[in-house]
């Protein structure tokens, strides 16, 4: 942020979270250590039906960050399990005239917050999207996804329909929800795609994108969670295509597994071997067409297998 301009807005962060005791104190300590004034932010974090150990954690980050002088406060969800329908409980308990979306799995840089308010300073802009980067991790599934920037938002701001980011990296303005509504409540995922196409859609706002707003991911470690990840994107892909009209992805053929097995074991294979040994590569692109096969054939089965329902296409209220 230039140093020389005082543009400081009330800002509220908002957090689901669902069986988060893994990621709860790495995360509460990124909020913790942003740069941005400590008056001018609050950190709302919605439980929502967790089974593990969320309530104790959250309730002693209140009492630490009371402390330090940071307003952490933990909010409830029971009614509806959904992290949208957890994001428009924070939403209708948010002061701040700029909402700040991340997730629990995130781990926000120092200067996150100072960094995705910035271009709020243009009147004109109500949709700020940030950078989401790899969190290091040991699994070659996780090296896979940081060397390939699986989660970077550069991808979604390309989307041919309109650009949009995802909640885990996202600042709306909280006029803008009064207008349009919230939340999709029911939707369990793609509803990130949703409120950007809405915004931009039915108000004259814009987006913009904050390359140095970065928070890092944790990504999935096994074939399991790596799965469950990319079926959930192929269901965005179904609801979307029934509220927007947006291309389905195409279906995976026998034929094509077959011509790229054949490309990736008599060329690929060959040529990323050469570099590595030329210090020009990673072991971790040897692996690379199989484990993007895998991720597409997931994705093509959550489209295949997914069914909007018409309580999903609801939006919530102020």
């Amino acid at each position: 942020m230039n140093k020389n301009t005082i543009f400081l807005p009330q800002v509220s962060v908002i957090v689901p979270i669902y069986n988060g005791e893994q990621d709860l104190p790495d995360l509460i300590n990124c909020l913790q250590s942003q740069t941005y004034p400590k008056e001018k932010v609050e950190y709302l974090l919605v439980n929502n039906n967790s089974q593990d150990d969320t309530p104790n954690i959250l309730n002693q980050a209140i009492i630490e960050a009371e402390k330090i002088g940071i307003n952490l406060q933990a909010l409830n969800e029971n009614n509806i399990q959904s992290s949208y329908a957890a994001r428009n409980q924070g939403i209708r308990q948010a002061t701040g005239e700029i909402l700040a979306f991340t997730d629990a799995d995130c781990r926000p840089l120092n200067t996150w917050v100072e960094e995705l308010v910035e271009p709020f300073i243009d009147d004109k802009i109500g949709i700020v999207v940030g950078e989401i980067e790899a969190l290091p991790g040991n699994s070659f599934l996780e090296k896979y996804a940081e060397r390939n920037s699986i989660l970077s938002q550069k991808f979604l701001l390309e989307h041919p329909f309109l650009p949009y980011g995802q909640t885990a990296n996202l600042g709306i303005r909280r006029i803008i929800f009064t207008k349009i509504g919230l939340f999709r409540p029911y939707l369990t995922t793609g509803g990130d795609a949703d409120i950007c196409w809405r915004i931009q859609q039915q108000t004259d706002y814009k987006l913009s994108f904050a390359a140095t707003a970065i928070i890092r991911h944790r990504h999935r470690s096994n074939f399991k969670e790596l799965r469950n990840q990319w079926q959930r994107y192929g269901r965005s892909n179904l609801y979307l295509h029934e509220l927007y009209g947006v291309d389905l992805m195409r279906n995976l053929t026998t034929k094509e597994v077959i011509y790229r097995f054949g490309r990736w074991i008599l060329k690929e294979i060959p040529r990323d071997s050469i570099k590595i040994l030329q210090g020009k590569g990673s072991p971790i692109d040897l692996i690379k067409m199989p484990i993007d096969l895998f991720n597409f054939y997931a994705r093509n089965q959550g489209q295949k297998t997914a069914k909007l329902s018409e309580q999903a296409k609801q939006i919530d209220w102020l």
